[in-house]
């Protein structure tokens, strides 16, 4: 009797336990739709909600709709997210605050947000990161210590990347790392 009664209180411990993760889980789920396959992500909503907000605006927009990845650098990372297949820059909503200082890491497979030199300009375009690139990661809030915001993860199709990874570059007027033949994201949808 004494083990079933153990047996009973372990299970309803599980039982919660899962039950309050699931709960928690609400982070969104989208899929970028590529020339080259599809790529499902889960944002964190969580953990960088300015950033994965202003993700899903532009994703409600259309506005990832007929672009490309238009820099990838093997070994390093795919950007996409600002350009059309003719190389020219889409126009995109004001910058953002950065939110890398939320302690996520530049890892394998997460998305981040590509910017300038200036740590709070992020708008739409975004990158994937190829393997574990934790120079990227926040350190301070100065100039070269804010890093660069990973908002989210690569749940499926990580051979996808790895297969953009190896198209052939080349310089496309002042752009370099540009693929000869475009990488088109035909649609990025929420789920």
């Amino acid at each position: 009797m004494k083990n079933f009664i153990k047996y009973l209180i372990l299970m309803t411990i599980i039982f919660n336990n899962n039950g309050a993760n699931a709960e928690m889980t609400t982070n969104t789920k989208i899929s970028i739709k590529t020339s080259q396959g599809d790529i499902k992500l889960e944002l964190f909503d969580d953990k960088a909600p300015i950033t994965s907000g202003n993700f899903k605006e532009y994703i409600k927009s259309g506005h990832f709709s007929n672009s490309i990845f238009h820099r990838v650098i093997k070994d390093f990372m795919i950007q996409g997210g600002g350009f059309t297949p003719e190389m020219k820059e889409k126009e995109s909503l004001p910058p953002i605050k950065n939110e890398a200082n939320n302690k996520l890491s530049n890892e394998r497979g997460t998305i981040a947000m590509a910017r300038t030199n200036d740590p709070h300009s992020a708008s739409s375009q975004f990158f994937i990161n190829l393997k574990d690139n934790t120079f990227l990661d926040f350190k301070s809030e100065t100039m070269q210590g804010w890093g660069y915001c990973v908002f989210g993860k690569v749940i499926e199709g990580i051979e996808v990347i790895d297969k953009i990874a190896l198209v052939e570059t080349g310089s496309y007027g002042p752009h370099q790392d540009v693929p000869k033949d475009p990488v088109i994201i035909e649609e990025i949808i929420i789920e």
